[in-house]
């Protein structure tokens, strides 16, 4: 990962080593966010939620920023953080913060007047409907610090659907711990098999005449289809906030960046 253009023009940013930890942002589609954004970074106050290794927030900083706040929730992700903002010497114009970026306390720590908002959130958390909604609001949180020309963005995959009525189990706080089986536990199932006397083994399935006479004139009901779960519907994911003109969407393979400003009252 680089910065593209500005004071930092193609210094490399510490990045860790798989992109599962980190999903940055590509630079072609940077790159067009940017543009767009164009003539919005000079002596601009810049907030970056799940700021990764600070990919949107150290550009914007490169392109004229006057302040950007970074919030990153995983330490080790943060570290690298830090590290990019030493070794570019621009830790007088920048705050990292080691929190959940849609928390109460990460907002506290946004610029104000704010002119530049991006949330970047995984994934996994905003095709789950309850992590959409968590995202959107802090979404709106921060469009109502924005200034009057001010933008929020935010990236999602795309299109962004849920499933109607699935009920979302709420994660265990701790997972329960697994352990791999040694060679001679994980066969024993195979063991117990072959040792298995006729009596234990399960009677094979027979039908009579008429059953099979009836399945061949398509008169018994397909196994297949009486079990067969009904298939499941979907809505799009409603992008629209109350207190924000937009989006403005803008589709990038796979992924989308929203664009929004703050309504007038």
């Amino acid at each position: 990962m680089r910065i593209i253009a500005g004071e930092f023009r193609h210094r490399t940013l510490l990045s860790p080593p798989d992109s599962e930890t980190s999903r940055p942002i590509p630079d072609r589609v940077k790159e067009s966010l940017f543009s767009l954004l164009r003539g919005h970074f000079e002596g601009a106050a810049v907030f970056e939620g799940f700021a990764g290794v600070g990919t949107i927030g150290l550009e914007c900083l490169s392109r004229g920023a006057e302040r950007v706040v970074m919030v990153e929730q995983d330490r080790r992700v943060a570290e690298l953080l830090k590290r990019n903002v030493a070794t570019l010497e621009c830790e007088d114009r920048c705050d990292v913060v080691v929190g959940d970026a849609l928390g109460m306390g990460a907002l506290a720590r946004s610029p104000r007047p704010l002119h530049l908002a991006f949330l970047d959130p995984p994934y996994p958390l905003v095709q789950e409907e309850i992590g959409f909604s968590r995202v959107m609001a802090q979404l709106s949180r921060l469009i109502e610090l924005l200034d009057d020309t001010g933008y929020a963005v935010v990236r999602t995959p795309w299109p962004l659907r849920f499933e109607v009525g699935k009920v979302v189990a709420m994660p265990a706080a701790v997972a329960p711990r697994r352990f791999k089986k040694k060679g001679k536990e994980r066969d024993r199932w195979k063991r117990e098999l072959r040792r298995a006397t006729p009596e234990r083994r399960p009677e094979p399935v027979e039908l009579t005449e008429a059953e099979i006479e009836a399945a061949m004139a398509g008169e018994a009901p397909s196994a297949v289809d009486e079990g067969a779960p009904a298939k499941p519907e979907f809505k799009l994911a409603d992008m629209t906030l109350a207190n924000a003109v937009g989006p403005e969407t803008h589709e990038y393979r796979g992924m989308a960046v929203h664009l929004y400003m703050k309504k007038k009252a």
